[in-house]
């Protein structure tokens, strides 16, 4: 096509992969939503887990594995979400990821034992794993990573919604006696809904017609790999000892999977994971920075609720309230950083920044205790909060913004991959540390009292202990979970250092103007985007200036 000739007004996504800023508002609104019920499903167990744990008669291994079922399936899912979204159509993949996600749900709602309610979580796992890495590819396919910031603070605000949302929304249902925790697993279905008539509505992007080839078995080695590294984890210390045959035979067949999984992907047509994309030292240091960033924040937060319930005696939903915090100083970072990214073109800055604050606040939260005053905490929770907020989107931004256009949907769930991996990882490790500790203080403060210290080590999550327990006895569990609760902040501070440095080394390249889909359109033509312009090291303002000048810019104001 020469470069006089203009692409009919009728079909822009189609015939110049650009789209106005209208038709960009109108598609995100149901990619919108559709994170919305993706964070929200996460967010509204976290505060009701207790209460189900304990009307289900479950135990705390049982409660870290209906938060890791589902971190499973969707971390094994990612990358193979992202896989089709460089083969199929982004739009259909969405929309199947939602109906997936509706089904889990309803199901797990249903569930009436531990066991099955894990196994449909998992299911509901499989469909979040498809909504966090497909829309974050929409949106690099519709949106150059210059104007990216501004809708970046779009999502932020969804992710703050969802997470103060969710906690206080679950700690209602579960107060509510006509409605229960089952309604937890029902409450996002509607909004489910509700987006897939938006997204058939609103969302058109090119789809791309090709031979397609699907690495099935790179990703049953990588499933293998990573479940028996978490199982090992959670069993070990318990039902057998760290140092034993069953740990030598775990760790063994993980790292024969994983080893596996690496010949394979070397081998593959069409990789899950494209080893490639590790020769990029800004890719290879953000999934660095990704995976402990995962570890601490999915990790620890998971067990913020637990926290405030059993050891501080507040309500589900007195202890979403006190989230609001941290949910603040996210939607602000997020935001606001957002906007600058946009405006001046720099993001490295925004990341060290985030990641020393997302330091400050693990840091600070390793003191709290069961007698931790209350505003202080909330302190706490805020700094971690803005840390968070200018550090998880915008890792995936430097990402997208150096790998190859035909490379975004790998790329990017490559990152979402190993950040869900790192935070299945924390939360097997964390829970485990915690379970340990708890163990070991409750034990510690029962020493004397004949049966006592063989019930504590019953592994049950705790509430349903203290609802017939001696004042005593109730007292000193609470103080065993508060106390224990600043070892796992600890970890999570430790491995939040290797975050910073991981940033630290990032090098900075301006942000591009083309879309993903412009950029793929001149790769494939052979022809130069403004990349070259970034590797002369021009500023974010004078590529942008640069590349309109050549007629490539994007027409998103």
């Amino acid at each position: 096509m020469s470069t006089d000739q203009r692409p009919a007004p009728e079909a822009p996504v189609e015939q110049q992969g650009r789209m106005t800023q209208r038709q960009i508002l109108e598609a995100l609104s149901g990619m919108l939503l559709a994170m919305f019920v993706a964070f929200l499903s996460s967010t509204v167990v976290s505060n009701a887990l207790p209460t189900i744990i304990a009307d289900l008669q479950g135990s705390q291994s049982q409660y870290t594995w209906v938060v890791t079922a589902t971190l499973l399936t969707s971390t094994a899912s990612t990358p193979i979400w992202g896989k089709l979204a460089d083969l199929f159509s982004k739009k259909l993949l969405i929309q199947l990821a939602i109906v997936i996600f509706i089904a889990g749900s309803m199901l797990a709602g249903q569930a009436d034992s531990m066991g099955t309610l894990i196994a449909w979580r998992a299911v509901q796992g499989l469909g979040l794993g498809g909504l966090q890495a497909l829309v974050q590819i929409a949106m690099a396919a519709m949106i150059s990573p210059r104007e990216r910031g501004r809708y970046s603070g779009l999502m932020g605000a969804v992710m703050a919604v969802a997470t103060v949302g969710g906690p206080l929304l679950g700690g209602v249902l579960v107060d509510t006696e006509w409605l229960g925790w089952r309604w937890c697993f029902y409450v996002g279905v509607p909004f489910a809904l509700v987006a897939l008539v938006l997204l058939q509505r609103t969302l058109n992007l090119p789809v791309t017609k090709r031979v397609v080839r699907i690495d099935y078995l790179g990703a049953a080695l990588l499933t293998a790999g990573v479940t028996a590294l978490l199982i090992w984890v959670t069993l070990a210390g318990s039902s057998f000892a760290w140092a034993s045959t069953e740990t030598a035979l775990f760790l063994g067949g993980a790292a024969a999977a994983i080893i596996a999984f690496l010949v394979t992907e070397t081998r593959a047509a069409e990789p899950i994971v494209p080893l490639r994309l590790f020769r990029d030292r800004t890719t290879t240091l953000a999934i660095i920075a990704s995976i402990a960033v995962g570890i601490a924040m999915f990790g620890s937060t998971v067990f913020l609720g637990q926290y405030l319930q059993i050891s501080r005696g507040f309500s589900p939903t007195e202890a979403g309230l006190l989230t609001i915090p941290m949910v603040g100083g996210l939607l602000i970072s997020s935001t606001v950083s957002g906007l600058l990214i946009t405006r001046y073109g720099r993001w490295k800055v925004f990341l060290v920044a985030g990641s020393l604050a997302v330091l400050a606040g693990f840091t600070l939260l390793s003191t709290i205790d069961h007698l931790t005053n209350m505003v202080l905490l909330c302190s706490y929770l805020f700094v971690l909060g803005v840390g968070i907020g200018m550090t998880m989107q915008n890792l995936v931004l430097a990402v997208q913004n150096t790998v190859a256009a035909t490379d975004l949907g790998a790329a990017s769930s490559a990152v979402a991959f190993f950040r869900s991996l790192g935070g299945t990882i924390g939360v097997s490790v964390l829970g485990a540390v915690l379970s340990n500790h708890v163990t070991d203080l409750i034990r510690q403060g029962l020493a004397g009292v004949p049966g006592a210290a063989e019930a504590a080590g019953s592994g049950s999550v705790g509430l349903a202990d203290l609802a017939g327990a001696p004042a005593p006895v109730e007292e000193l569990i609470r103080a065993s979970y508060g106390d224990a609760t600043g070892r796992i902040f600890l970890v999570s501070a430790i491995v939040s250092v290797v975050a910073v440095v991981a940033i630290l080394f990032i090098r900075e390249v301006a942000l591009r103007s083309e879309t993903g889909d412009q950029r793929a359109a001149a790769e494939r033509a052979g022809a130069p985007v403004d990349a070259a312009l970034a590797d002369e090291g021009l500023a974010g303002a004078d590529v942008a200036q640069a590349g309109a000048g050549k007629g490539t810019r994007a027409a998103t104001r």
